[in-house]
């Protein structure tokens, strides 16, 4: 009767497993990603982001929605896509260079659109960003040295 109590009453442990930072770097990114697209998404609620759109422009810039535009938006949307399958596959050192550089970069085009900005989803999204961009940077940075053989 003991035994049972004792085991009901047991807290059960788990054990926890370490993930491999590869796959840590390509999760944030894809994370970084989704935010990055639902803030823009998001963004086809506002009339003035609608408006500007349908009348081929950026809402509060100066840019005018043309295929110069639209290419320089699609490079700039794809190398964090394209982050997500090189964490996976390029070299130790490669790798850690590209995801400090890249997220770095990147931090710094995010706090930029957000300077002047007054709409808090975009203000919200943009500082969880600019987190998971700065967790990319240092995961990326405290890289694991390679265990040596016994």
């Amino acid at each position: 009767m003991s035994t049972t109590t004792t085991r009901t009453s047991a807290t059960r442990q788990y054990r926890d497993t370490r993930v491999d930072v590869k796959l840590v770097l390509s999760a944030l990114w894809i994370t970084m990603l989704f935010v990055f697209a639902y803030v823009d998404i998001f963004g086809f609620y506002r009339a003035d982001v609608l408006e500007a759109a349908l009348d081929g422009e950026v809402a509060t810039t100066s840019f005018t929605v043309d295929q110069l535009f639209l290419a320089y938006t699609l490079v700039y949307v794809l190398l964090p896509a394209l982050m997500v399958i090189l964490s996976l596959v390029l070299r130790p050192r490669v790798n850690r260079i590209a995801n400090i550089a890249v997220s770095l970069v990147y931090l710094v085009t995010i706090i930029g659109a957000a300077i002047g900005e007054e709409w808090a989803y975009y203000l919200i999204g943009s500082v969880v960003e600019v987190v998971l961009l700065a967790a990319i940077a240092r995961t990326a940075w405290r890289w694991p040295a390679p265990e040596l053989a016994p």
